[in-house]
């Protein structure tokens, strides 16, 4: 199978009594999608939109089971990073990735990582 890496097409944040994160990513000629749901807290919300991202790619993968280790920011000099650490079920490798945050906007620098994470990753699977 050609690769064709993942491509962020839409990332909906819903505020309610919890936040829900809806995305959606296009890959190999076809809309994958993955929704998670947690805290209203805004500590929680970056790894709200890293499960969200991650269950689309398990989409992707057809049989990947992902999960999200860690997610977080640093920074580094003058400019602030997002990053994100993740495993995979049945495997030892940890896949770590970052984007910067522009404009303020973590959350989609948070999906971007968790994407970069598992970019290499993604090539590999038959």
């Amino acid at each position: 199978m050609d690769f064709e890496r993942p491509v962020l097409r839409s990332l909906d944040v819903g505020l309610d009594e919890v936040v829900t994160v809806s995305v959606v990513l296009d890959a190999n000629g076809e809309r994958h999608f993955g929704q998670a749901e947690g805290s209203i807290d805004s500590t929680a919300r970056p790894r709200v939109v890293g499960e969200a991202v991650l269950r689309a790619l398990e989409s992707v993968t057809g049989d990947g089971k992902f999960e999200l280790v860690a997610v977080g920011t640093s920074s580094l000099d003058d400019v602030t990073i997002a990053l994100a650490q993740v495993s995979e079920e049945g495997r030892s490798e940890v896949y770590v990735g970052s984007a910067l945050i522009r404009r303020g906007d973590s959350v989609l620098a948070t999906a971007r990582a968790v994407l970069d994470a598992l970019n290499r990753r993604l090539s590999l699977i038959d």
